[in-house]
């Protein structure tokens, strides 16, 4: 009988170790291939299971979350959703997450290591970590200036602090409302239908996804690389050019839309927008030098995010002499983004530094206790002090007397480019209005804004200015700015 009990015990220790060996199996081997098997449903109850963290705006949070009482109990909420959407993105328990909401979303949802004082012991007991907050470097009253200033027309604006690279504002329109996609509600897939189906794209973030032709805003580059190669030596001599201009090796002429363009001045060339002088420059210039001025400025850059990753702004760098004529003036393939042409504005205005662009200024506990905080930095070095105190002088005058004089603000020195972009199969789309322009009050020892504006449908063909329909919107952003700010800072 002993026998049978100990060949028992024995089967009965194997079925054991096979039991702890099956279960060692499937919750540490093969644990990550559970985990994230789409059937299993625990993460997702967990991870909605208690309140998200918030994304601030000076200091008020934009976002929110609503006890449903449901399986996925807590649902996204949005203060002014279309206002902020380019910048929170969206955050969906079907959909997933966007923007901030997705970069941040470790942090926002508690399972960001940086939160939990004690992982191995809140491990232990499984304890859940409160969301943290995303502390934003947008002005509120300059995206509202913004978004109200584009009034609904397709376009976008971007912001930012020269001397430091904080985003101020980062508007996108039409926009929409991300809260329509929270929660699991038959209403959510009707809405993501909905603005998937619009042809007006609203859930595509102009200021830093879409790019589009710069058109004159981009001869501030072009009149940086002609004076950092010593092609133009005085802003006021003439400069031998021809009106209207012929693209080299074609039969094409290229005029203007001014008057006294031939020979004109780079000042004069500048701030009343004559193509031909720029054309002709960047020809002079050369293929090589005016592609590595606009690498310095930050196009064909890949890399770049703010958190979220930036569409490339490009400037082609295997271009014919009529093909370089045109790209020096903003067109042919030449693309900006609104935030590439804001930074531009903004080398302009700080002396020749590109300071990378960002949005988080820092991020927090559910208490408030600092977690991470953001530092500036210097991206490239694109021109010298003396070019930029050039470049600055025939930006003023832009706005003091040429195209841009709807930007101007008083108590404020004011600089800008206007632009007007042509697209389309020859040209036949109705053309963007630009206008990039900076700020610094008159008691202020630092610029405090740069801008970037476009819009896509601004008026009728042959009527679309970027001193217009642009530069107003501009103003309306820096007079934000600069009225926000304590009386006497930069």
């Amino acid at each position: 009988m002993s026998r049978y009990i100990r060949r028992a015990a024995a089967l009965c220790a194997v079925l054991l170790i096979a039991l702890l060996a099956n279960a060692t199996r499937v919750q540490i081997l093969e644990s990550a291939r559970y985990e994230d098997n789409p059937a299993n449903r625990r993460q997702m109850i967990a991870r909605y299971g208690s309140p998200r963290g918030d994304i601030l705006v000076d200091g008020r949070p934009v976002t929110g979350s609503r006890d449903t009482g449901g399986m996925f109990r807590h649902t996204r909420t949005y203060t002014d959703g279309p206002l902020y959407a380019p910048v929170t993105g969206f955050a969906s328990q079907v959909y997933g997450t966007t923007l901030l909401e997705h970069t941040e979303d470790a942090l926002l949802s508690g399972t960001d290591p940086l939160l939990d004082p004690f992982p191995l012991w809140n491990g232990v007991l499984r304890k859940r970590i409160p969301g943290g907050h995303v502390v934003t470097t947008l002005n509120g009253a300059a995206q509202r200036a913004a978004y109200q200033g584009l009034a609904g027309r397709a376009g976008a604006v971007a912001a930012v602090e020269p001397t430091t690279g904080r985003i101020l504002a980062l508007v996108s329109t039409p926009s929409y409302d991300p809260g329509e996609l929270s929660g699991t509600s038959p209403s959510v897939a009707r809405a993501w239908k909905k603005l998937n189906g619009d042809a007006a794209r609203p859930m595509l973030d102009r200021a830093i996804r879409q790019t589009y032709p710069p058109g004159s805003t981009f001869k501030v580059v072009t009149a940086a690389a002609a004076l950092e190669a010593g092609v133009v030596t005085d802003l006021d001599a003439p400069t031998d050019s021809p009106d209207p201009y012929r693209l080299p090796g074609t039969t094409t002429e290229l005029a203007n839309e001014t008057e006294g363009c031939e020979d004109a001045s780079l000042r004069y060339a500048f701030t009343w927008s004559c193509n031909t002088v720029f054309a002709k420059l960047g020809g002079e210039v050369g293929l090589q030098t005016m592609t590595g001025t606009a690498a310095n400025f930050g196009f064909n850059e890949r890399r770049l995010r703010v958190p979220f990753a930036v569409a490339p702004s490009t400037f082609d760098p295997k271009l014919d002499a009529s093909q370089l004529a045109l790209s020096s003036i903003g067109q042919f393939e030449t693309r900006a983004t609104p935030l590439q042409m804001a930074m531009v504005a903004a080398t302009v205005a700080c002396g020749g530094d590109v300071k990378a662009p960002y949005l988080v200024e820092r991020t927090t506990t559910k208490d408030g206790e600092t977690v991470a905080t953001a530092t500036p930095r210097t991206l490239h070095r694109a021109m010298s002090a003396a070019t930029a105190e050039q470049l600055r002088e025939m930006m003023t005058d832009v706005v003091q007397e040429g195209t841009g004089r709807n930007a101007a603000i008083p108590g404020a020195r004011v600089g800008g480019k206007t632009g007007t972009a042509q697209h389309g199969v020859d040209n036949s789309g109705k053309p963007y209005a630009w206008f990039i322009s900076w700020a610094q009050a008159d008691d202020a020892l630092e610029p405090a804004v740069a801008v970037a504006v476009v819009v896509e449908d601004a008026g009728r063909q042959g009527e679309v200015s970027g001193g217009g329909d642009a530069a107003p919107i501009a103003k309306a952003v820096m007079e934000a700015v600069l009225n926000s700010r304590p009386h006497g800072r930069g």
